[in-house]
């Protein structure tokens, strides 16, 4: 199979693209024939070796960890899918990701695909999509009514926590930049902070939750807007314990957990209308796609997801 890797830490140059052997199941897994994958900010912060420590990995690496494709093979012991079944998921983080034609997956991190859905729609989902379900409604335990703050609402996990804490029946603030002002408000936002233009600390205040997307002086300023007993997750940074003491709130750094299960209840907001992917650039599984791909995400000005179409 072709895959795009990298078989040493460094800049987008060491992505090379090489024809590898297809991946066998273990018992538990399916063989996913992947369609498309998205790029994520974990894709680049590993190329550059800032995860080797938590994650420490053997060379070859194939970075990607969305998925969404049909199965082709299933293990021995898998019950609830079957071959030719479309499907989406966020794999374990494992150094078999998915800039490849095939994947391995844990079947207890499949979900079915909506036949409404594209590939293409639902490869950007799964990280980012579950990384806001869990901030929001795990974490921050997100209730009808309340006010709730996303950082870089035009960003991957952005836009969709835009779109679950509309869901959920809270009043949405986001900051972003004044170019992407009118996409993000089509996803239902009650108030758009252009942060070049306002301090989003100035016009607000009594939120009960803040998702974190940015870190550093952000996160810190975002303590100011929260009522006490307000909730802080990040994605970033672990926050400040002074600051959580300080301003009696909940704050936490969310490292995701993948779930099938959960990632099911995103394929039914999908499928019912009430969750969009807004995909803003698209790249061939090639080494030069990969690499301008990886410039793009690292600019931080995505719109969106950016999608790697496989197949």
């Amino acid at each position: 199979m072709k895959a795009v890797v990298i078989e040493q830490y460094g800049d987008k140059h060491q992505l090379k693209e090489k024809e590898l052997d297809q991946p066998v199941p273990d018992e538990n897994q399916v063989v996913v024939e992947l369609h498309a994958t998205s790029i994520n900010p974990i894709d680049w912060k590993l190329r550059e070796g800032y995860l080797k420590e938590m994650l420490d990995f053997d060379f070859p690496i194939i970075l990607g960890w969305d998925a969404a494709g049909v199965i082709k093979e299933v293990g021995t012991a898998v019950e609830k899918f079957k071959v030719g079944d479309r499907v989406f998921a966020r794999p374990e983080t494992t150094r078999f990701g998915t800039y490849a034609e095939y994947t391995t997956v844990d079947e207890h991190l499949l979900a079915y695909l909506p036949e409404n859905v594209s590939f293409e729609e639902a490869a950007a989902v799964p990280l980012a999509g579950l990384t806001a379900w869990q901030c929001l409604v795990d974490f921050a335990e997100i209730q009808e009514g309340d006010r709730v703050l996303v950082h870089a609402g035009s960003g991957g996990v952005g836009h969709y926590a835009i779109q679950i804490a509309k869901q959920k029946g809270a009043y949405v603030a986001t900051t972003a930049s004044g170019k992407n002002k009118e996409w993000v408000e089509n996803l239902g936002v009650d108030r758009f902070i252009n942060y070049k233009e306002e301090d989003f600390t100035e016009v607000l205040s009594d939120y009960d939750i803040v998702l974190d997307t940015l870190g550093g002086e952000i996160q810190e300023k975002s303590f100011k807007v929260l009522k006490e007993g307000g909730r802080l997750p990040s994605i970033v940074q672990p926050p400040e314990e002074s600051l959580t003491e300080k301003y009696g709130v909940k704050a936490d750094f969310i490292w995701l957990e993948p779930s099938g299960g959960k990632l099911s209840k995103l394929a039914t907001m999908m499928q019912e209308g009430d969750l969009v992917s807004v995909v803003g650039h698209r790249f061939d599984l090639t080494e030069e796609g990969l690499k301008e791909a990886h410039a793009l995400s690292e600019s931080h000005h995505a719109k969106g997801k950016i999608i790697i179409k496989i197949k």
